[in-house]
């Protein structure tokens, strides 16, 4: 789906980079025309200043997706969901980053996910960020409290794992 957001937008790499901003960060629009974060606007004018456009690029990019029936759908749906990886050590969390082989393998979630659960370690959050978006995709697990002994070193065998980041 991915692929066929942008393909939409080929044509105009302003549009197509506001698109992906918005998609990096949760962003969606309103019936109104607006960007908006879990419902609240965001000016046009700081969308224009984070991705080096202009406001009325960002206008034409949310009435451009408003104006197909799928992207209208996506994005009137969109919501924002905190990342608690920048805040778990004030939350007593450990944060778990695995930098796969090849991201678009699959398994790469479960065979991290069998691992944590086999050690009955709770998991409190899950994302992964997609390969089609970033240059270096990665899966990030936190959870409750620290690892016990050998979960690390259980990690780094699997032969999905390039690199493991605590």
């Amino acid at each position: 789906m991915w692929a066929e957001i942008m393909e939409e937008f080929s044509d105009s790499p302003s549009q197509a980079r506001i698109v992906k901003f918005m998609l990096e960060n949760g962003f969606g629009v309103n019936e109104s025309g607006k960007v908006v974060c879990n419902g609240i606007p965001i000016p046009a004018t700081q969308i224009a200043a984070a991705t080096s456009s202009d406001r009325r690029v960002v206008d034409a990019t949310v009435h451009r997706i408003l104006a197909h029936p799928t992207l209208g759908q996506i994005f009137l749906s969109m919501q924002a969901t905190p990342d608690l990886s920048k805040v778990a050590g004030c939350l007593g969390l450990t944060v778990i980053t695995v930098i796969p082989v090849d991201a678009s393998r699959k398994g790469i979630v479960g065979a991290a996910v069998k691992v944590l659960t086999d050690h009955d370690l709770t998991i409190r959050q899950i994302f992964v960020t997609d390969p089609y978006f970033v240059e270096a995709p990665r899966l990030v697990i936190i959870i409750e409290g620290t690892l016990p002994p050998g979960t690390i070193e259980e990690l780094r065998a699997l032969p999905e794992t390039r690199h493991l980041i605590i």
